[in-house]
């Protein structure tokens, strides 16, 4: 609808002469679908603050029904005419039918009574053949029609609100009575800008949400009509959104401020947000700016810092500068605000967590006390320790991992598998619980617990995982046997004890668990006054309880909650467990995310089993004749505790030998490599299913050795045992050459004709094997991605990633070195029509075999077993993402989530 002016068309306007007509005490309201969703909660409010406006309801189905409001209750009748005959007058119709009902319920309203003067419709996206239809129809009956996709209309001087939600839940407050008028197109933001007014001291006489559908009703040339017309209004604002010439021609006749926004919107080619915000030929944002100015005389935008107005009015494109500028304007007319300013516009925070960063000042703005009632809600909340996540399907879901589908690179807990390759194996298990890396400190006190429950010996679990092996099981069915055995009665004191730990120190102000000079003498009193005591102070001597408390002090670790144990069985006279040393220590790790609620209480205590599980995992690896009472792999456990690190640890359980520094290095880079590759893989989907089969929604009842059952019975010899395929296929290539070293770049191999000669004879077998209609002929392994491919030369970014990494170090490999040359030989030969990329399994095979090669060539080991260390290898490094998936489903998961539809699955005959 273009209209030219509003002098020029007075024939156009119908019934509404001036604003103060829009919203009456006198207006009787019915709500067309008053049941529904958004009705349900908004036109109770409304009804209230105006005083009982709305005398009936209509619901298909729902006659004789009533909606309770606090000013009496509404009656609902299947349709108008109903409630006509049940002696009902309104003038008004407030319209929350579906699109393709609107126009009825129009025709309904107009028909059946006699007495309706507007229509209010708050449905959004009605189809423009029906708006001109209501729009003639409107015309034909002399009603004014408001929308579509409005909020509605509201007088703060009358203290009524018609249709929508302006004013919010509490009219009162956001709707001040003044001078000002406001014609918004955005429903939401007309609320926010009557606030924003009031900053300066403006309130307002109407509010008009416009609506911004293709086709507005009551448009800027109505509304400047009413405004002027309206002794209360001295003037308005505008909120105008691109699309349509609903404001080109106006003329005003009191001063008006216009906020165009939407400049971005000048590059769309569809609509975003309103389905009239769209500009076409000559009506985008800055057209419509350049309308303003002219209007008013000015030749800028108004901002604070360049204050452009004329006593006409101003332009704006920032809401946030509308008090400012109505101020300069009436200003200019020598008009005074309406009251004293209420509050301003600078950020006020209730809450602030800077998640341990130091901020400059202008980043970290000052908490206020927030208004009532949500005071006492934030102090509620402050009561609140750690996290709460809201309970959700996490089926295909998680909260944990995601997999980027373009670069194939997993983040697990918002680090990518190519970062965690640069930890250690045990940061990134810290890591996948605490959602945090532990530092140098937390490192050493992880290492401590983690390695003193390696050794197996004497334990049904070892046994049980020994048998499992002698019937010829693979690493991961062996191992399940172990896991079944840590149950939760195995790890429930240390988790007792973290809830005791918790308890005690949740209000104490502790922030930094490492300041050792942190006064705990009021827990200290507190824990020796109840039964908190029982649970972390023992009567009995504990070997291994002293072990490790002898290897944190060794190794000159800090923590608060450590020092509390020791010094609350000093004055209690008793001695401290293993298990409660391994609660001080989770709860130290977990401290710093606890209190910024990254992690729930839930996490914490279960920490204790999930390391126990990794101790076990990593033990029970190596053969029962590998442990005894007093050694791991003919290491004592005094210097297991005290001076290795788990990375090593893990070293030796796959290997039999210490690492040194290189080895150390790749060991960490393999296992961080393989840490998660999101939740679809099959290894995730077996926890989060063991997880869903045990009903999150009563986390206690969730075993999380189950979870790593699930975990370790969905990998197998397709899934982290084909790892060993790459190393067999190498093996083949370099099985007879008199490679020593894989290390040493001078090898006196010619690396580039041993890929030429592979690159003829597999030309020469995959020719044979098409000729002879073989389908699966075999590829070779590592190379190729469906991803990263189509290039002249082709490169997976992970691996490029990986052997910068490598080169950094000074670390060469000869089997990388030659899968690089293969690649360029295949095409060469023309095997291949491009250079295909080394991919990322290349690079965890390489590693792998690096390490196996010289016992390997020495003959102590076979190739079986080469192929259960790259197995083992492989759910060592998963383990660290399947206890970040067991814990992010147990928290957030529901019962049975997991579960596809019956309607979703097939019969095969």
């Amino acid at each position: 609808m273009h209209q030219q002016g509003v002098a020029a068309f007075p024939h156009y306007f119908v019934g509404i002469n001036s604003l103060a007509e829009l919203a009456t005490r006198q207006d009787r309201v019915c709500v067309l679908n008053i049941t529904g969703g958004e009705s349900r909660t908004v036109t109770p409010v409304s009804h209230t603050y105006s005083g009982g406006n709305v005398v009936c309801g209509t619901a298909p189905g729902r006659s004789g029904t009533v909606m309770n409001t606090p000013k009496g209750n509404i009656p609902v009748y299947g349709n108008i005419a109903e409630a006509m005959e049940a002696g009902h007058k309104f003038n008004v119709v407030v319209i929350y039918l579906p699109p393709s009902g609107v126009r009825d319920g129009v025709l309904e309203a107009l028909r059946i009574n006699p007495y309706l003067k507007k229509i209010v419709i708050l449905t959004e996206k009605v189809p423009v053949h029906d708006a001109r239809i209501i729009r003639s129809l409107g015309q034909m009956y002399g009603v004014d029609i408001f929308g579509a996709n409005c909020l509605g209309l509201a007088d703060a001087h009358n203290r009524v609100r018609i249709g929508g939600a302006l004013g919010g839940n509490a009219p009162a407050e956001s709707l001040r009575p003044g001078s000002i008028a406001i014609f918004s197109n955005s429903g939401n933001f007309t609320t926010t800008i009557a606030v924003y007014l009031a900053t300066a001291g403006w309130g307002t006489t109407v509010s008009i949400s416009s609506g911004k559908d293709v086709y507005i009703h009551y448009s800027a040339a109505e509304f400047t009509h009413a405004f002027h017309n309206d002794y209360r209004t001295k003037a308005a604002v505008l909120y105008i959104e691109p699309g349509g010439y609903y404001e080109k021609d106006l003329v005003f006749e009191k001063p008006v401020v216009a906020c165009v926004v939407g400049r971005w919107k000048a590059k769309l080619t569809r609509a975003c947000g309103h389905a009239g915000a769209i500009s076409g030929s000559g009506d985008n944002a800055m057209a419509k700016e350049k309308w303003f100015m002219e209007k008013f005389g000015v030749d800028s935008i108004f901002t604070p810092e360049n204050p452009v107005c004329s006593k006409k009015g101003a332009v704006v494109i920032n809401i946030a500068h509308l008090p400012a500028a109505m101020t300069a304007v009436m200003k200019l007319n020598e008009t005074m605000p309406d009251f004293k300013p209420e509050g301003n516009l600078s950020l006020k925070c209730w809450f602030s967590n800077t998640q341990n960063i130091d901020l400059p000042e202008h980043l970290n703005p000052p908490l206020v006390r927030a208004i009532a009632p949500y005071d006492k809600q934030i102090e509620g909340l402050g009561e609140q320790v750690g996290g709460v996540f809201p309970r959700q399907s996490m089926k295909d879901a998680s909260g944990a991992s995601m997999m980027d589908p373009k670069t194939q690179v997993t983040h697990l807990h918002g680090t990518s598998v190519l970062d965690a390759s640069t930890h250690s194996f045990e940061e990134n298990l810290v890591k996948s619980l605490t959602r945090e890396y532990p530092g140098e400190n937390g490192a050493m006190l992880a290492n401590v617990v983690l390695n003193a429950y390696v050794n197996q010996h004497g334990t049904f679990g070892l046994t049980a995982t020994d048998v499992a092996r002698a019937a010829g099981n693979s690493p991961n069915t062996s191992l399940c046997a172990a896991v079944a055995l840590q149950g939760p009665d195995l790890a429930k004191p240390a988790r007792q004890a973290v809830g005791a730990l918790v308890e005690l120190f949740k209000k104490s102000g502790l922030k930094d668990p490492e300041k050792g000079d942190f006064d705990f003498s009021a827990q200290l009193q507190q824990a020796m006054a109840g039964e908190t005591r029982n649970l972390l102070v023992s009567e009995a001597e504990c070997n291994k309880g002293n072990i490790m408390l002898d290897a944190l002090q060794a190794r000159g670790t800090r923590s608060v909650f450590v020092d509390f144990v020791k010094a609350l069985a000093q004055e209690s006279g008793g001695r401290v467990r293993a298990q409660v040393v391994l609660a001080a220590v989770v709860t130290h790790l977990g401290w710093k995310p606890l209190m910024r609620k990254r992690i729930t209480t839930l996490t914490m205590k279960n920490m204790p089993w999930h390391f126990r599980i990794f101790s076990t995992l990593v033990g029970a690896a190596a053969n029962a004749e590998q442990h005894t009472n007093e050694h791991f792999c003919d290491v004592t456990n005094e210097e297991l505790i005290s001076d290795w690190s788990f990375t090593e640890t893990a070293h030796l359980a796959l290997f039999g030998t210490r690492p040194n520094k290189g080895e150390l290095f790749a060991l960490s880079i393999l296992l961080g490599l393989i840490v998660s590759n999101g939740p679809g893989t099959i290894s995730a989907q077996g926890p989060k299913g063991a997880v869903s089969a045990d009903g999150p929604e009563a986390p206690e009842r969730v075993q999380i050795n189950k979870g790593y059952i699930g975990f370790l019975s969905h990998t197998g010899y397709a899934h982290g045992g084909n790892g060993f395929e790459a190393i067999a296929f190498l093996l083949e290539r370099f099985r007879e050459s008199e490679l020593a070293d894989p290390g040493d770049p001078e090898h006196g191999l010619n690396l580039k004709e041993m890929a030429a000669s592979y690159a003829k004879e597999y030309m020469v077998y995959k020719k044979r094997a098409k000729a002879e209609g073989e389908i699966s002929y075999a590829k070779i392994p590592c190379i190729n991605h469906p991803i990263f491919k189509g290039e002249e030369v082709n490169f997976d970014p992970r691996e490029v990633f990986v052997s910068e990494l490598l080169k950094n170090q000074g670390s060469y490999n000869v089997f990388l070195d030659f899968y690089h040359e293969l690649v360029q030989a295949l095409y060469t030969a023309g095997v291949s029509s491009n250079v295909y990329c080394v991919n990322i399994d290349a690079v965890i095979a390489v590693i792998l075999l690096k390490m196996l090669w010289r016992p390997y060539k020495d003959r102590t080991i076979s190739e079986s077993t080469m192929e259960t260390a790259a197995f083992t290898t492989f759910l060592f490094g998963r383990m660290v993402g399947t206890a970040a998936e067991i814990d992010d489903h147990t928290n957030r998961g529901r019962n049975m989530d997991t579960r596809t539809p019956a309607s979703q699955c097939s019969y095969v005959g």
